[in-house]
């Protein structure tokens, strides 16, 4: 029963404070519709007071330039398109030239003579005859025959004899090779200012049967 009427007295001062909140409520919309609350700021708030305040412009001076920049600047010159000749300073002196003659230069020496002594046959020097085949004289068969030959400075042949011309005989061609052959060794070599040198040149071998 206690807690009941407890119940009871909360609930009728919760509603007392809900109708006074909603009550305010009311109170603030009716004064904002009639312009009261509008009287009341006028009342609090005191009046606006304006001063007009001139703003004095100083004059300043101005400032000072700042100092000049100097850019030195090269100044091209062009050449001078006109060239004045002048004449060069003649001079009056007397002035003493030489002739100075030279004598012709002397003749280049002439050269000294070269001096050739030719091959020869040395000692025990071969006989053609002693090379003429024995069936070429029965059948009576004579000739030449020619045989290139080079002989060095040492008296003996360097290259192998070679037939350059025919005795029209084969036999006797054939024996003129062989004395050729035999000759190495037994010739007195060339010499040019008495200085052995190689020679090479054409030996006839003739081949008679009168010479018997």
């Amino acid at each position: 029963m206690s807690a009941y009427v407890h119940d009871t007295q909360y609930f009728t001062r919760r509603t007392a404070v809900l109708i006074a909140i909603i009550a305010l409520h009311i109170l603030i919309l009716y004064a904002l519709a009639t312009g009261l609350m509008q009287k009341a700021v006028k009342l609090v708030e005191p009046p606006l007071k304006t001063q007009i305040v001139r703003q004095v412009h100083k004059h300043l001076p101005p400032p000072p330039p700042p100092p000049p920049q100097l850019v030195q600047q090269q100044v091209q010159v062009p050449p001078p398109l006109i060239q004045i000749a002048v004449p060069a300073a003649q001079s009056h002196a007397i002035t003493v030239v030489k002739h100075v003659v030279r004598a012709p230069p002397a003749p280049p020496p002439a050269p000294a003579p070269v001096v050739y002594t030719p091959l020869g046959r040395g000692r025990d020097f071969p006989n053609t005859q002693n090379y003429y085949p024995q069936s070429a004289q029965q059948l009576g068969e004579q000739g030449t025959a020619t045989v290139h030959i080079c002989v060095g400075p040492n008296g003996r042949l360097s290259s192998r004899p070679q037939l350059v011309r025919t005795s029209g005989s084969g036999i006797l061609d054939r024996a003129a090779l062989r004395y050729a052959r035999a000759t190495s060794g037994h010739w007195v070599p060339e010499k040019r200012n008495g200085v052995p040198i190689n020679f090479c040149g054409n030996l006839p071998i003739k081949f008679r049967l009168n010479d018997f």
